[in-house]
Parts: structure tokens; C-alpha cells; sequence
């Protein structure tokens, strides 16, 4: 029923118009707006090719029908047709495995190759890009040697006609190197632990670079990254951990307050807290600097996470950083020494 609240206090296309708009832009081809400035990988199949086409042209008729974009939009459209695709040829992989992996990238009119990733594949890249390994395909000596790294007893083996081959999944352990990290908008799966730990573990004194550290959530951010560095304290040892950011205009001694309750905390774990305020006004970049030899840059500092309620003592996000959506930022780590 047509009721009153329906109705346009404003202009509008009306319904049956619309659609003989859409109906007739079906006619035009738009999927040639990118060739000119962007360049699909050359591993990509001619099918793939063709899908990725398909879905760019879509896009464009329905956001720009005019056909008029910037170079930044018409990228943005061309990533999401290009991650639609990879969509499918990821669950063709798994289906059948004599499907050839494809790298889906694409090269801007820089010069760069950018890749292209999926949510998924971020928040899970152990499950995502696993190997597995039949052991029916080994010799022996292969298929005792994966038993074991499945915690399995010599003794305890089986003999290869008594069961069903099993499959060994084997992941890369991870290991510090020199690396730039992106994570996309709502990804979950992002803790400091994670993220921070290996790096931090074995410093003396770690310092926190951050001019935003004045409202609750960011301070609140800061203890969660002290609390990171606890679990990587080895017993009897005692790291410092300094602070440099600016005073809040506004709450400054809120704001030193809160600080002061964080060294108080500090001192009962290991960790020698201080921290100071920039008074140049020149203060912007965020990272975290180890004296054993890293340096964390840091986007968006430590302000990564969305907001949820952080009262509630039942709820997985406010307790599990990893169960927490985050902002879309990236971070990367630089051996300085």
C-alpha cells in the first residue's frame, strides 16, 4: 500500500523511468575506463579477464553514468570488481586443485603493482593459504616424521593400511623481518600480541611515540600495548617503557592522572613507566622504537581498533582485542640497527 510517508518532499526519478535509464545503458560498454591508466597482471586469465570487466563496467554505469571519474574512483571500482573475482577463482582452487593460483594485481600508472586481497584472507592466513600435505604421497620415513609433528608416539604409529590417509597442514612459522602491513576497514583478528609481541620481546627500553594519547580509549590503548609487553617480559627482568606525546589542551591533569595510574600499575610487573609531553608543537608522526633494533611506524597509531562498548563484562569485543573490528591502517617495521 502507498502510504504518505512514501512520498518525495524533494525531486526524484520516478521508478519506471529509472529503470528504462538502466535498461538502456546496458548498450554501453564502460569497461575500457581504466586500460588507460591501470594494467591487469599479466597472470590474469582471459576469463578472469572477462569478469572483471563485466563487473568494473556495471559499476561504473551505476555510480558514474555519466562516465566521468577521477583516477583515485576509478581504482576504487576496479579493486572491488578485481576482489569480486578473486572471489570465485579462490573457491575454484579449493574445488579443484589443477587450477593454477592466480596473483591478482594490477600496476598503477606510477609504475607500482598493487595487489589485491580479501577481508578473509587477512583475518585468517593460516586457514586461507594452508598446505596440506597427503601422506600417502610420502615413503615411509616422510609419513613417520609428519606423524610426529602431529605429537603422535613412535609406538603409536599406524600402519599405512590401517587407516585412511591424513592430511598435515602446515603453516610457516612467523618470523621478524623488515615488512609493511595493511589491514582493511572492519578486519578482525588484530591484536597487539600479534602484532607487536615478537618485535618488542627482548627489548630494554621501548619508546611509544604517539601526540594522541589524551582521551579515555586511546590512553586505554596504551595499557592494552603495556600489557602486550608484560607476556614478553622474561621473569626477573625489567623493561622501560617511555612515553612522548602532547598534553590535552583541555584535561591535562585528567590526562596525567591517568598516566601516573599507569605507572603505579607498571611497577608491580616489570615495567618502568615514564612519560613526557612535546612542547615544540612540531609532533606528529606515531611509532614505537626499540633499542635492540626496530622501529614500528605506525599509521594511525595505536588508535587501530572501532569503538564498541567497553564496560560490558560480558562481551567478547570488549575483553578480546582479536574479536574487536578495525579501522583500516597499516604498519611497518624497520630494522634501525
Amino acid at each position: 500500500m502507498i502510504r504518505g510517508e512514501m512520498f518525495s518532499s524533494g525531486y526524484g526519478f520516478v521508478v519506471d523511468y529509472l529503470a528504462e535509464i538502466l535498461r538502456a545503458l546496458r548498450s554501453h560498454d564502460y569497461s575500457d575506463r581504466y586500460k588507460g591508466k591501470f594494467t591487469l597482471s599479466e597472470e590474469i586469465s582471459t576469463r578472469d579477464r572477462d569478469g572483471i570487466n563485466k563487473t568494473f563496467s556495471g559499476l561504473m554505469k551505476v555510480l558514474f553514468p555519466h562516465g566521468v571519474a577521477t583516477d583515485d574512483e576509478i581504482e576504487e571500482v576496479l579493486r572491488a570488481a578485481m576482489e569480486g573475482r578473486k572471489r570465485v577463482k579462490d573457491q575454484l582452487l579449493r574445488i579443484d586443485s589443477t587450477y593454477p593460483s592466480v596473483r591478482f594485481s594490477y600496476r598503477a600508472p606510477s609504475g607500482e603493482e598493487r595487489s589485491v586481497r580479501t577481508l578473509e584472507e587477512d583475518e585468517y592466513p593460516h586457514a586461507y593459504h594452508r598446505k596440506v600435505v597427503h601422506t600417502d604421497d610420502m615413503i615411509p620415513a616422510e609419513a613417520g616424521q609428519a606423524e610426529l609433528q602431529m605429537g603422535v608416539p613412535p609406538n603409536d604409529l599406524p600402519s599405512p593400511a590401517a587407516t585412511p590417509p591424513k592430511a598435515v597442514v602446515v603453516q610457516d612459522e612467523p618470523s621478524l623481518k623488515e615488512q609493511h602491513l595493511v589491514f582493511q576497514e572492519n578486519q578482525k583478528g588484530v591484536s597487539f600480541d600479534k602484532l607487536f609481541g615478537p618485535y618488542l620481546a627482548g627489548a630494554a627500553r621501548i619508546t611509544v611515540t604517539d601526540p594522541y594519547l589524551r582521551l579515555f580509549h586511546q590512553q586505554r590503548n596504551l595499557m592494552e600495548l603495556l600489557e602486550s609487553i608484560t607476556k614478553v617480559v622474561q621473569p626477573g627482568d625489567e623493561v622501560a617503557v617511555h612515553v612522548l606525546t602532547v598534553e590535552d589542551e583541555f584535561n591535562g591533569d585528567k590526562q596525567g592522572e591517568n598516566f601516573q595510574r599507569m605507572a603505579d600499575a607498571c611497577a608491580t610487573v616489570g615495567i618502568k613507566f615514564s612519560w613526557e609531553y612535546d612542547r615544540t608543537g612540531t609532533k606528529h608522526d606515531r611509532d614505537i622504537t626499540t633499542d635492540h633494533g626496530w622501529k614500528i611506524v605506525l599509521s594511525r597509531g595505536l588508535d587501530v581498533f572501532q569503538r564498541c562498548e567497553l564496560n560490558d563484562a560480558f562481551s567478547f569485543t570488549a575483553r578480546l582485542q582479536q574479536q574487536r573490528p578495525c579501522k583500516e591502517f597499516n604498519v611497518t617495521f624497520v630494522r634501525v640497527a
